[in-house]
């Protein structure tokens, strides 16, 4: 009897030691899990450290690149508006400019037609050509200077070809009359001049 009545406590006390037992176990595994993991951490952290510094490197390069980017982008804006302004000041007068060469044709017109042995015209000749030379140097102060290329080889950037002579004369393409001056302003052609030129004579 009394040995019926311990078997229960016994039992108890076994399960209880096999459930300590199981603890201690599953505590050792644990255990010798994270000594595992904490020998192999460094060469993890080593491996982490060095990605993070690559993906630092790699957005140091972006940050650059679009720093150089920017810089080029603004240098281009200086660029261009210095250009812009460089521009508007050259050719402010070119409207302006184009207006006065009409006045300037008409007064060499006017000495051109003139009776020059009339003695009583000369005076007003000489007025005329006084005022043609001043408007000529008024305006060469701002750039627009003549294109008169008499004798020259014909270019069409610079000369508009009104009519082609046949000549013995002078080599082919060579401007032989001037029919109208023309003008440019910085460079720019403001208006071609008007000319004849020459062709090989026919045979």
């Amino acid at each position: 009897m009394s040995e019926q009545t311990q078997n229960p406590e016994q039992e108890v006390e076994l399960n209880e030691e096999v459930a300590q037992m199981e603890a201690d176990v599953e505590a050792a595994v644990e255990a010798a899990e994270q000594h595992e993991a904490q020998e192999q951490s460094p060469e993890a952290e080593i491996a982490m450290l060095y990605a993070e510094l690559e993906a630092a490197k790699q957005t140091i390069a972006d940050q650059k690149d679009s720093v150089v980017r920017a810089a080029a982008d603004v240098d281009n804006m200086r660029r261009r508006a210095a250009q812009d302004v460089e521009k508007a000041h050259k050719f402010a007068l070119e409207k302006f400019a184009n207006e006065l060469l009409p006045v300037i044709d008409n007064l060499e017109r006017a000495i051109e037609f003139s009776d020059k042995e009339n003695e009583t015209l000369k005076p007003l000749l000489e007025g005329i050509d006084m005022t043609v030379k001043s408007f000529n140097d008024a305006v060469a102060k701002f750039g627009v200077e003549i294109v008169n290329p008499q004798g020259e080889q014909f270019n069409p950037d610079f000369h508009q070809a009104m009519s082609i002579q046949p000549s013995d004369d002078v080599t082919p393409n060579t401007v032989l009359a001037v029919m109208q001056k023309g003008y440019t302003l910085n460079g720019r052609l403001l208006r071609p001049a008007m000319v004849m030129v020459s062709k090989a004579a026919d045979a």
